[in-house]
């Protein structure tokens, strides 16, 4: 390598060891100097002396630059090994921690100069980040169930050991039925709604009807929508706040279909980026206003908060895998026989309950041989427009018309928005 590459390379070792420092440093800033093993300055030149030795190891690979470097990194751990075994036996404490940072950031500073830099950067990031989130991470385990243990460790079994020996080819007459890509956006799916699962075990009991629709949304804004309109029936002075949390569900609802989109076919997110993103928009928008001009501030519903389902647990996550499938299969045989007409029938009818399997199903097969672009984007809007009026009908239904009458005029609003974006984004 000629010697400006040499010098980016070694900035990005420095760069990773001052990271990680500097997050060591702040967890021990108020132990006084010459109390602890390694702060800022030493992990950046633990990093920097990574990326020394990979460069000598790189330059003279031929005559034993990697055994020395292995055997330099060697030295290196014991040694600060050593050191922290001192600390922990004056504090009378235990912990590898520091050593495994340690020796992770002069590993990452070695690889900055023999393989990607943007590698062993985005390994620094997550070295830190995992460092930083002590505290979260140990108050999620605290709080995690043994049932929820288990299921993610099925989960993560089937994942890392079925999802590679599936047939990565279509194993259906149709020609519809992908058995490795519908288990991985079956474990897309997962770990999206995992996301809200994991920020309600943290949070404990709901913290406002606002985070309530957030965090539930990621999950299933027709659940909150159920349980939010049940609580309206009794508390009905509170009605107006309760249909800004399913608003705001909903909203996410709308965001998590453009996230789902985006991540399988870019092509059809632009597509959808502004219809749906008017329709999640001006759901937003209603929950702020209902929000604000609620009375009484925050709802009081005692424990009624939402009680999310585990995502990860093993018969929720095949009963999602068979519903996709179905729905898979289903567009592709329904557009082969009538056209688009076929496509947009089966994002009605799976509209009523969930927008994420007809919006995967969509993506997928969008400029494919399948549906065209234009026609996936029609039947994920109509998916769309079908669950927020199926919610609106919830809420009227067991939530009564105090509930009702708002989160049919937001509802409506918002289709209208989706429809203009609809148009607009056609010409």
């Amino acid at each position: 390598m000629d010697t400006f590459e040499l010098f980016q390379r070694l900035s990005v070792a420095l760069a990773i060891g001052l990271l990680v420092g500097l997050e060591r440093g702040w967890s021990g800033r108020t132990e006084e100097e010459g109390y602890r093993t390694a702060g800022l300055r030493t992990f950046a030149l633990s990093g920097l002396l990574g990326g020394v030795w990979g460069a000598i190891a790189k330059e003279t690979i031929d005559s034993g630059g990697a055994v020395a470097l292995g055997a330099v990194f060697v030295v290196y751990a014991a040694i600060f090994a050593f050191f922290r075994y001192r600390e922990v036996a004056h504090d009378g404490t235990f912990g590898a921690t520091t050593v495994v940072a340690a020796m992770l950031t002069f590993a990452l500073g070695a690889f900055a100069i023999l393989g990607s830099m943007e590698v062993a950067a985005a390994g620094g990031v997550a070295v830190t980040a995992l460092l930083a989130w002590k505290s979260l991470l140990h108050t999620w385990l605290r709080r995690m169930t043994q049932e929820e243990l288990r299921s993610g460790l099925v989960l993560l079994a089937m994942t890392f050991i079925l999802l590679p020996v599936l047939p990565n080819r279509t194993v259906d007459p149709w020609d519809a039925l992908n058995p490795h890509e519908i288990w991985l956006m079956t474990i897309m799916i997962a770990f999206i709604s995992f996301v809200g699962y994991v920020a309600v075990k943290l949070a404990g009991d709901r913290q406002g009807i606002a985070i309530t629709g957030l965090a539930g949304g990621l999950a299933s804004s027709t659940a909150v929508t159920l349980t939010l309109a049940k609580v309206a029936s009794e508390n009905a002075e509170q009605a107006r706040l309760l249909a800004a949390g399913v608003l705001f569900a909903s909203a996410v609802m709308a965001g998590r279909v453009l996230a789902i989109a985006g991540v399988i076919n870019p092509t059809v997110l632009v597509a959808i980026a502004l219809p749906i993103g008017a329709v999640g928009a001006a759901l937003a928008l209603g929950a702020l206003v209902l929000m604000l001009r609620s009375a009484g501030g925050e709802a009081d519903h005692g424990e009624r908060s939402i009680a999310l389902k585990n995502p990860f647990e093993l018969g929720t996550v095949l009963q999602f895998g068979a519903i996709l499938a179905a729905v898979i299969l289903a567009t592709k045989v329904l557009t082969g026989l009538v056209g688009s007409a076929g496509a947009y029938l089966v994002a009605a009818v799976s509209g009523i309950a969930d927008v994420d399997a007809i919006t995967l199903s969509m993506a997928r097969s969008a400029g494919g041989g399948g549906a065209t672009v234009a026609v996936a984007a029609v039947a994920i809007f109509i998916a769309v427009v079908v669950n927020t009026i199926t919610k609106a009908v919830m809420a009227w239904s067991i939530g009564g018309s105090a509930m009702g009458w708002p989160m049919a005029i937001v509802s409506a609003l918002s289709i209208i928005a989706g429809a203009l974006g609809l148009m607009f984004g056609a010409r």
